[in-house]
């Protein structure tokens, strides 16, 4: 999900005015607008107060006591009102070995002591396996139905709540209310365009207020194995909804009802309904390898249409670029589409996003939810970047697919600049306040990076993208926790990845690189130091860092150099005079700006490659160890035939020793480094 107005713009835009910029801002990829996109993805979430979970710990235990397998919606509903009457069908497999003698499921109702006329849903009656509950008890949201039978352990209920009322409109929601409408839209928010009068009445529960418009059960990991929407209204209204239109049915009085149908597991937060008189505009994907698929739009009017068709028109380039990256769109036998509604932003429900309008980005970053959000759900919202880092990332992902030259570097640019105005842990700790789930600076930016920097570690993109398929195919219509990514990582990797995960998921701050290098003759070295901005929880991060040496001649050489310590000596061989070197020139890491490497003289002065004497290293060849000389506490520095740092390991002084057993077969150069960081010697090496 992401909401498009930043606190200011939002002021602005609500007393009819914008910024000069804003007003002129071109709908295209790469502009300032566009960039900041993300930012204003929070806003509503923002202007919010923390909301905490509807339902108590007791009663949380009481809906774990089932699973829940099936929706199916069959309500009215209108385009003018947030009023809603009808009945969800429950389909539940009781769970453990008791029998299942109460329904508990979560339904708002009006506080104690509301006046008279507050909003609030009643319920009518409840029904399970075809018998009247004996009985309902509601304490606040939390809704217990005594059973009339109980339902044996193992088995399969049918529970049909009937209710009615008016769904809240106190801004609960992270955008808003569960159900929202409004008489009048604008035909671009971003640039404050006209607005005109326009009826509509649409959903949204993330992160959990699913419970203000149907009762329900609000746990993450309990993804329905399929659902049902139906919603009667009056013509001309159209309701778009998840899944595909099986068939609309004419009934009395001018009401129409819309029937459509989810066969893919869901989660509560992403049924959706939107009622309106809308314009329908139907294009196609063909992701290679895969069905043709319908993108199914519901617009205000042809006006509307007429303004953001072509923009409308890259929905399908970008289900087709994707599809190639991370997997066939996992929905790609029923549909994608979007609905228009006034969020300033917009919410990635399932197979039919709900859309203020169509900026590049924002339809990117909604669009990429489809993999990461819908199809794999975060299991918990501590893990809420698995869905937003990845779907922001997607943005970029755009950018470089379909965006100008620079664009991209330009987003990644601007995404580490909002990261870093926060110095927090990408970790949800309070999972019951909104904005903390929802941080646009950590949750979407930062994650961003993260999602970038692990591009990065695997240095090879056929590994990334197959991991990112791995990951969707493996947890496919289900959840996954940061540790399962972690796990699909670390196999393209070959390596555990756990201190990249404590310090960049669970850690806090941003490392800064400060170098100093000198040369004589062929031989360079350089001396970088990393300082962390909050040393009291991250002291350090351990990644990969590159270099870029610019010559006298004007050409330059890049490498990659492992940072394993706070301050580390390189020495590599040059073939020409190194005028000048910068950090991380490529935008990959989450460092903070620091000053360019300078030029330090004393280095080398003492001892350098040149004249660093020749270790005698044994066995030579060797398999799993290497006999080192002994030099006391040391670093081994092992580099392969390229120049690239392929090993580094403590040596201890009691055991002076290589284990050179994560090797490949080949030739190695080895430096040895005192504690403080001299050269203390160099040779040559074949692991067989």
């Amino acid at each position: 999900m992401r909401l498009f107005l930043y606190a200011l713009v939002i002021s602005q835009l609500f007393a009819g005015t914008l910024p000069a910029a804003a007003q002129s801002a071109q709908r295209t990829a790469g502009s300032a607008l566009d960039l900041n996109a993300g930012r204003l993805c929070a806003a509503s979430r923002v202007k919010v107060a923390a909301r905490t979970a509807t339902a108590s710990i007791r009663h949380r235990a009481k809906m774990e006591r089932y699973d829940v397998k099936y929706y199916k919606l069959d309500v009215a509903m209108e385009n003018t009102s947030l009023n809603v009457a009808g009945m969800v069908w429950m389909r539940v497999l009781v769970r453990g070995a008791q029998a299942l003698d109460s329904l508990a499921f979560e339904l708002y109702q009006a506080p104690v002591g509301s006046p008279a006329g507050t909003p609030t849903l009643l319920v009518d009656s409840v029904v399970v396996n075809g018998r009247r509950a004996t009985g309902l008890r509601r304490i606040g949201n939390d809704a217990t139905a005594g059973l009339a039978q109980p339902v044996a352990a193992g088995t399969l209920a049918d529970a049909r709540i009937y209710y009615h009322g008016t769904a809240p409109s106190g801004n609960s929601a992270a955008i808003g209310n569960a159900l929202s409408n409004t008489n009048t839209v604008h035909l671009d928010t971003y640039t404050n365009a006209p607005s005109f009068a326009y009826n509509i009445t649409w959903s949204l529960s993330e992160p959990f207020a699913a419970h203000e418009w149907f009762p329900c059960k609000q746990v993450l990991t309990d993804k329905a194995d399929s659902s049902d929407v139906w919603v009667t209204t009056t013509l001309p209204n159209k309701v778009g909804s998840n899944g595909v239109l099986v068939r609309t049915v004419p009934l009395a009085n001018n009401k129409v009802r819309y029937e459509w149908k989810e066969r893919h597991p869901i989660d509560y937060y992403l049924i959706s309904v939107t009622v309106a008189p809308f314009v329908e505009y139907v294009t196609t994907a063909h992701p290679a390898g895969g069905p043709a698929v319908p993108i199914v739009n519901y617009v205000y009017n042809q006006s509307y249409l007429n303004y953001w068709q072509s923009d409308i028109n890259l929905t399908a380039g970008f289900i087709e670029n994707y599809s190639t990256l991370a997997g066939l769109y996992p929905f790609a036998n029923e549909k994608y589409g979007h609905t228009t509604v006034p969020i300033y932003g917009g919410m990635e429900h399932q197979t039919m996003t709900s859309q203020d309008g169509f900026e590049f980005t924002l339809t990117a970053h909604e669009l990429f939810h489809q993999w990461f959000g819908d199809n794999v759900t975060c299991a918990s919202w501590e893990d809420i970047w698995l869905n937003e880092s990845f779907a922001s990332y997607g943005e970029y992902l755009s950018l470089q697919a379909f965006g100008q030259p620079g664009d991209a570097r330009n987003w990644m640019n601007n995404a580490h600049a909002y990261a870093q105005a926060s110095s927090g842990s990408i970790y949800v700790a309070d999972t019951t306040n909104v904005n903390r789930i929802f941080d646009y600076y950590l949750t979407y930016k930062k994650g961003a990076g993260v999602v970038h920097m692990l591009r990065y570690l695997l240095n090879d993109d056929t590994k990334f993208f197959r991991a990112l398929r791995t990951y969707q195919n493996q947890f496919r219509g289900s959840t996954a926790r940061t540790a399962d990514l972690q796990r699909v990582f670390e196999a393209e990797a070959g390596r555990p990845l756990g201190y990249f995960f404590q310090q960049w998921f669970r850690g806090r701050g941003y490392p800064t690189f400060n170098g100093r290098w000198n040369q004589g003759g062929s031989n360079f070295v350089l001396r970088v130091t990393e300082t962390a901005s909050v040393p009291g929880t991250t002291p350090f991060f351990e990644t990969d860092v590159d270099y870029r040496l610019t010559f006298s001649n004007g050409t330059t050489q890049t490498v990659r150099l492992h940072q394993a310590n706070p301050t580390e000596n390189y020495l590599l061989t040059v073939s020409g005079t190194v005028t000048s070197v910068a950090v991380d020139p490529d935008q990959w890491i989450l460092d903070l700006p620091g000053p360019a490497p300078v030029r330090d003289n004393t280095l080398l002065a003492s001892r350098d490659a040149a004249t660093a004497p020749v270790l005698t290293l044994y066995p030579n060849p060797c398999r799993d160890q290497l006999q080192l000389p002994d030099f006391g506490a040391a670093t081994a520095q092992v580099l392969d035939a390229t120049g690239r740092v392929v090993l580094r390991q403590a040596v201890p002084a009691a055991q002076p020793q290589l284990d050179t057993r994560a090797l490949a077969s080949g030739l190695y150069q080895l430096r040895l480094f005192a504690a403080g960081g001299q050269l203390l010697g160099q040779g040559r090496f074949v692991r067989e």
